[in-house]
């Protein structure tokens, strides 16, 4: 994992191995081209491994990405976006699976990955403006990710503890664990609980 994007504790997944880019929303156009984010097709699979491999520094977010994908409590259809380069090949990936604030449903961003050939070019940026884009589509109230604070206010997230009173289910830093409301309103207040895979008691 990148160092600029470490945010995690010991049993804790962090949000990306983006290198904190920058970009806009849906199809970024700029100096390094287009990017166009979509959701996960079968084909991909093995392409987004391959992307989780190559922007952390272990093999953990690769493997943890394929342990979501086998619980269905946990994988959420449509909900698995990659970007796609200007040549058409795949340059970003970023995952949102079901998880929990006490007993109401909400949505953890993990893991987020570019290429390091792509990274601080707006591929990570744009393939997570539209995978929440999709979320709140879908009615999705709450997402949550542990990050790098820098990084993640840019796309409406703010500490969720202060603000919100969502709490970590580990003692994570208050600026690294954070929630964005997807639906405008009040998000519920309790712990949050993840899915099995992230390992997290």
């Amino acid at each position: 994992m990148n160092d600029t994007t470490n945010a995690n504790g010991s049993n804790g997944r962090s949000d990306t191995g983006t290198d904190t880019d920058t970009g806009g929303a849906g199809r970024h156009t700029g100096a390094t081209g287009p990017w166009h984010p979509r959701p996960e097709r079968a084909a991909d699979i093995p392409a987004v491994r391959r992307i989780n491999l190559a922007a952390f520094e272990e093999a953990g977010e690769a493997d943890l990405v394929d342990a979501l994908r086998r619980d269905p409590a946990a994988w959420l259809p449509g909900f698995s976006y990659v970007a796609e380069a200007p040549d058409g090949t795949l340059a970003a990936h970023a995952l949102l699976t079901r998880c929990y604030i006490d007993d109401v449903p909400a949505v953890a961003l993990a893991p987020c990955a570019v290429l390091p050939a792509h990274q601080k070019r707006g591929a990570g940026s744009a393939v997570i403006r539209a995978l929440l884009e999709a979320a709140r589509a879908a009615g999705e109230r709450t997402a949550i990710v542990l990050g790098h604070p820098p990084y993640y206010p840019r796309f409406g997230f703010a500490p969720a503890s202060a603000r919100f009173g969502i709490l970590p289910p580990q003692p994570w830093p208050d600026e690294a664990f954070l929630a964005l409301p997807l639906d405008g309103g009040t998000p519920p207040r309790g712990t949050v609980r993840y899915a099995d895979a992230f390992g997290i008691d």
